[in-house]
């Protein structure tokens, strides 16, 4: 195989004028009749540009020289911008993020799906666009990510923080974080400090070697505060030294849990929680009911844009006082929950087991009696005994994961046929796809884009499905 020239120069685009946000959080160019997708640029820059990378159909580049800035750039606020491949869109103002998701969730309608909304309602922003998550996920990695350019860095250095993109085994340490509060800052410097300072080992990723895996932190607005500590094989001096170390210097810590995890990933849903100290939950609260949320429960991120959410789907819903309604992938129960007092009977399905547990939990927690879960997979537990044993549903709510439903769990709700369908999406392209199904029968009477996850490409959307005339 013959070596590639090592003078060889990546190609440079100069004075090149940026176009539309597109996949990814890109922006895309057309050059030389070439398609090119720059990162990390703002719709109207002038820049020269230098090719990163080829594919079949495009290219990408990133900026080389700034020329002249779009007018809807703004100052960024972190200092790991363009490194941790997180909040990607900082440097658009809010305003500019918002109208481009309410594009891409047009754009996914009509060019995947073929349909078209009688009405698109105004995008819901956030109105805490930093520090708004709940829930954070932390790696700990012996080999650091170094910038190729950082000669005064050891090549070998611990690392806690997020993967860098599209480096497995690559992680950037991270000085601050604006996902969450300071305090979950503090904690992860502080877990970090302690641990080099008693010599524990750092996990190498490509050897699976070493002790500290994952570092988990959540918190609620009621004031708790989750920390679940990831290692390699059990060492009950290490889970003192760390998880006694955070018991003592940080108070409003509400439970310190870990768990030991010695296999080739990372996920811990197989895995059983010890509680080192407080409770093995904690507990949060939308509207006016509350939830509890163990390590391994799915719990909307943001919460203040949850209720957001959940808000928009009940409005949608419109349930009545004699209607069944049908929660489908309902995860921990929270919107069939929050749907309750409106409707005579929710019925909720979830493929996780643990989930359908917590669920059923929540609803005795919240004195709630007109709910009940089942765990399966939706597309065989969705069949007519189900159905009749249950009631038809007047309404079908479904909230899938990323991949959208399963044709067959689309087939049986066209065969059921619902007066009203509350589709909420994570993902525009998979919902788009699922709509031009349903499209069959249904017309989507409206359509919602909310927020979740400000200075990212990712956005919600919730439609209202009516039967046709």
């Amino acid at each position: 195989m013959a070596r590639r020239n090592s003078k060889y120069v990546p190609e440079l685009f100069e004075n090149v004028t940026i176009g539309p946000a597109a996949a990814q959080g890109n922006c895309v160019a057309r050059v030389n009749d070439k398609v090119v997708f720059v990162k990390y640029a703002a719709p109207g820059d002038v820049a020269d540009i230098r090719v990163s990378g080829k594919k079949k159909k495009f290219l990408i580049a990133d900026i080389e020289n700034l020329i002249t800035p779009s007018i809807q750039r703004e100052d960024t606020f972190c200092a790991h911008f363009g490194t941790c491949g997180g909040c990607k869109w900082q440097h658009l103002k809010y305003e500019y993020q918002l109208a481009f998701k309410e594009q891409e969730v047009k754009d996914a309608l009509q060019r995947i799906g073929k349909v078209e909304p009688e009405e698109y309602l105004p995008i819901i922003g956030a109105t805490q666009t930093r520090e708004y998550r709940n829930k954070v996920e932390y790696t700990f990695s012996n080999k650091a990510w170094i910038d190729e350019f950082d000669k005064e860095n050891p090549e070998q250095k611990n690392a806690l923080g997020f993967h860098v993109p599209k480096r497995f085994d690559k992680v950037l340490d991270l000085d601050e974080c604006h996902l969450m509060p300071p305090e979950a800052n503090n904690i992860r410097l502080f877990v970090k400090k302690t641990a080099e300072e008693n010599n524990i080992s750092f996990f190498d990723i490509r050897q699976n070697t070493g002790l500290l895996r994952n570092l988990m932190v959540r918190r609620t607005s009621l004031g708790h505060w989750m920390v679940l500590l990831a290692i390699s094989k059990k060492d009950e001096g290490v889970i003192e030294t760390i998880l006694g170390g955070l018991k003592e210097k940080f108070s409003f810590i509400t439970s310190l849990l870990y768990v030991v995890n010695n296999k080739q990933n990372d996920t811990i849903y197989d895995l059983p929680v010890h509680t080192y100290w407080g409770d093995n939950l904690i507990e949060e609260k939308i509207g006016e009911y509350t939830f509890m949320i163990r390590p391994k429960s799915f719990f909307q991120t943001n919460t203040e844009q949850a209720k957001v959410l959940y808000d928009l789907a009940k409005e949608f819903a419109d349930l009545k006082e004699n209607e069944i309604a049908y929660d489908l992938y309902t995860g921990t129960g929270s919107i069939a929950i929050y749907n309750s007092a409106g409707a005579n009977k929710i019925i909720g399905i979830e493929y996780v087991e643990d989930a359908v547990i917590d669920a059923k939990e929540n609803a005795v927690k919240n004195g709630v009696t007109n709910c009940s879960f089942f765990a399966g997979d939706m597309k065989k537990v969705l069949n007519d005994s189900f159905i009749k044993e249950h009631g038809k549903p007047d309404v079908i709510i479904t909230d899938p994961p990323r991949d959208g439903m399963h044709a067959d769990v689309v087939a049986k709700i066209l065969e059921i046929e619902p007066k009203r369908i509350v589709y909420v999406s994570c993902n525009p392209a998979t919902q788009a796809r699922d709509l031009a199904l349903l499209d069959e029968k249904y017309t989507i009477k409206k359509s919602r884009a909310v927020d979740m996850f400000p200075h990212t490409h990712h956005v919600e959307n919730v439609v209202l499905l009516l039967p046709k005339a």
